[in-house]
């Protein structure tokens, strides 16, 4: 049985541009102001004969892709691939504001909250996904571009409109950064030359070329997590300290998740 990889399908050119997703996501996840968890983008107006001047829009957010780059940015595992979705997680217990994984990613889908202090992104509205409900981008669009679900469940809605269209699908991706992104586009989409070459800060390239995924972690726990804890110090006043595990169970929860990945 394969293992569950939450994505969005997208027919972009169901999208009007009214920007309704970008809103809802904003007041759902209480995106703060000046940052946002998704977008929409628009192509450059073209002519067409005999109908005038037309305009293509593109949705997008985080791609939660296959090979992330943020994750292998990130020096404690805050950052990780969750293998009972496939879905790209922060785990804002370990994060420490480095902002490694904002320059890491092609899309530009992260940004540091401002309040928080850690990174942040789309999470496919995890609020609402628990009481039942679908992601607010999702359940706003009028015209229903934007399908979200399990694709490698042959069932889900997204499944079967990415089977559907398998010889029309494109994925905005950058030749230089490559991530193998979970966004599909039905179809031609415009623009596709918006993305940047991912930066990897060169202590964890070097990690990352020379170690495995959990000597990567550990090593990265070790020699940051003196730092780690004066980041978060320093970064984070104390009227805005958040009860959250102890160092101990932090260091649990990142073996537990590798040791998942890994498996």
């Amino acid at each position: 049985m394969n293992k569950p990889q939450y994505a969005m399908v997208i027919d972009s050119s169901r999208c009007i541009d009214c920007k309704g997703c970008v809103a809802s996501c904003k007041v759902a996840n209480k995106v703060p102001e000046g940052h946002f968890r998704n977008w929409v983008k628009q192509s450059a107006p073209v002519v067409a004969v005999g109908k005038g001047a037309g305009q293509h829009f593109q949705p997008g957010a985080c791609m939660h892709c296959d090979n992330p780059t943020c994750v292998q940015a990130c020096p404690t595992g805050a950052t990780w691939k969750d293998p009972a979705t496939g879905m790209v997680e922060i785990d804002r217990g370990l994060c420490i504001g480095c902002g490694n994984c904002i320059a890491a990613c092609p899309y530009g889908a992260r940004y540091r909250h401002a309040t928080l202090r850690v990174a942040d992104k789309c999470d496919y509205c995890a609020e609402r996904r628990a009481h039942g409900l679908g992601p607010a981008c999702v359940d706003t669009c009028p015209t229903k571009a934007r399908v979200f679900g399990d694709i490698n469940d042959p069932n889900s809605e997204a499944a079967i409109l990415l089977a559907t269209n398998q010889d029309r699908i494109v994925r905005v991706v950058n030749q230089k950064s490559d991530t193998k992104p979970n966004m599909y586009y039905i179809a031609a989409t415009a623009p596709l030359d918006w993305t940047v070459e991912a930066k990897m800060p060169t202590p964890m390239k070097l990690m990352a070329d020379a170690l495995t995924p959990g000597l990567r972690v550990a090593v990265g726990l070790a020699g940051l997590g003196a730092l780690a804890m004066l980041g978060r110090q320093l970064l984070t006043p104390a009227s805005k300290e958040h009860d959250e595990d102890n160092q101990d169970d932090q260091g649990e929860r990142v073996t537990e998740r590798n040791a998942e990945t890994e498996a």
